[in-house]
């Protein structure tokens, strides 16, 4: 059935509409297994007036993109106008003197009056900045006029459809979309989206983060800057505060971090001690130390850390599946460990030995028990190397990623937004993920397999 024929019979086409099925068969009991991949467009995209929104949703991002942008820009400018602004006065008041009476300007006070002069050209380029920044400003305010337009537009249109058709069509999608979710939970990865900057700065090395596993309605932002004896953690209300740089409060830890493998799990930061190899659980809401145990033969102190150095022997990472710690140890030939650990006693659940040398990993993440190895920190770096947990088994993977900055200093999954964040060059940055699922038939009761 054509996508213009499907459109016209539903709104909301049946569940399995879309799926494309790669291959299928039956295992022992006699049920269809297929292996799968969720549709692009879901059901309710196909709606015109979803896709009218979508594209006004782009347009609106791209505005404000262009606008957080152009607010940097010009706080950045016009500081630099104002602290050239003595200098200017200064240069205006000798052209004003020598003017009324050349006589007083001497060979010195011209040299002198030239490198003035000359102290103030760096400003040409900022003007010029300054009145390509006027037109955008104009192109802004068109796009925000036609935006406002669309939006009226889109919304007389909605206004049409019965509230109550429309709540009852919510709540039926909401719920097949959640039946969905809970069958592709977890996956293989197969593509890492391109990079979106959430924000420039600190220095060169750190990291930042969100809670790995509560609730959507928490939605505080935690940055640890450096990655060498730093104490300063800052949490952030929302996205848009850390993007921002505003309201945020500082917790100072009792303990210095070593390297930038930290995360949040559940309320708490778990880190790496500096000269150590003990893991620690800061608690945020109580603003103190939980927990604190040594992860027995681990290297520190750079003895193996990722190819970019930075102390960076220790990495702690969150999956769906629960807390790990990356590491390796003088007794595993240096080869990359991965330990699950019990969040609540820090104790070693399990550990799985790669066999892949850490210190050749430019970066590591986890997804579904999966353990993804970079293999270089530097631009043109990929996802090279996949470690299964579940299997105890590894493959050579080729998974394209784009190394925007050109230098990686922390990469971690966080499996409740679904997303890679990254620490690149002074540069916050985010990628999506697509993973590859294989859904097991009978009935909708089953759960995700490997594919």
């Amino acid at each position: 059935m054509g996508k213009e024929q499907a459109d016209s019979v539903a709104l909301y086409p049946g569940p399995d509409e879309g799926w494309q099925v790669y291959t299928s068969t039956a295992d022992a009991e006699g049920k269809c297994v297929c292996t799968v991949v969720a549709p692009a467009q879901t059901p309710c995209s196909r709606d015109p007036r979803n896709r009218q929104l979508r594209h006004l949703t782009e347009r609106v991002q791209n505005v404000t993109q262009s606008m957080e942008l152009l607010d940097l820009r010009t706080s950045r400018d016009l500081q630099h106008v104002r602290d050239s602004e003595p200098l200017l006065r200064g240069v205006e008041g000798r052209v004003r003197t020598a003017h009324a009476n050349p006589r007083t300007l001497s060979a010195k006070g011209f040299q002198e009056l030239k490198r003035s002069v000359s102290q103030l050209l760096p400003l040409l380029p900022v003007l010029q900045q300054f009145r390509g920044d006027a037109l955008l400003l104009l192109e802004l305010r068109e796009e925000v006029r036609n935006l406002s337009a669309a939006l009226a537009a889109v919304q007389e249109e909605l206004g049409a459809y019965d509230y109550e058709e429309l709540q009852h069509r919510v709540i039926s999608l909401q719920t097949r979309l959640q039946s969905c979710m809970n069958k592709l939970g977890c996956g293989r990865l197969t593509g890492i989206s391109n990079p979106m900057t959430v924000r420039a700065s600190g220095s060169r090395f750190g990291s930042w983060m969100m809670d790995a596993i509560i609730p959507s309605s928490d939605n505080r932002v935690w940055s640890m800057d450096g990655y060498f004896k730093g104490r300063r953690v800052l949490e952030y209300r929302t996205m848009g505060d850390f993007i921002k740089g505003q309201n945020f409060i500082v917790h100072v830890l009792p303990y210095p971090w070593a390297g930038t493998g930290h995360v949040v799990y559940n309320g708490s930061l778990y880190y790496n001690k500096h000269q150590s190899n003990v893991v620690v659980q800061y608690h945020f809401r109580q603003r103190r130390v939980l927990l604190q145990r040594s992860l027995a033969e681990a290297g520190y102190n750079n003895t193996f850390p990722y190819s970019w150095g930075g102390w960076s022997d220790i990495d702690l990472m969150a999956d769906e599946t629960g807390l790990w710690a990356a590491h390796s140890s003088l007794s595993r030939g240096g080869s990359l460990t991965l330990s699950r650990l019990d969040p609540g006693t820090l104790e070693v659940v399990r550990s799985w030995d790669t066999g892949f040398p850490k210190r050749s990993a430019g970066e590591a993440f986890l997804i579904c028990g999966t353990l993804y190895v970079t293999n270089s920190h530097l631009a043109g770096a990929k996802v090279h190397f996949a470690y299964h947990t579940s299997t105890g088994s590894y493959e050579y993977a080729d998974v394209a990623f784009h190394n925007q900055y050109a230098h990686l200093s922390m990469l971690d999954y966080n499996p409740r937004e679904r997303a890679l964040y990254a620490w690149n060059n002074g540069h916050q940055v985010l990628y999506n993920v697509t993973l590859f699922h294989v859904v097991h038939g009978g009935g909708g009761g089953g759960g995700p397999g490997e594919a």
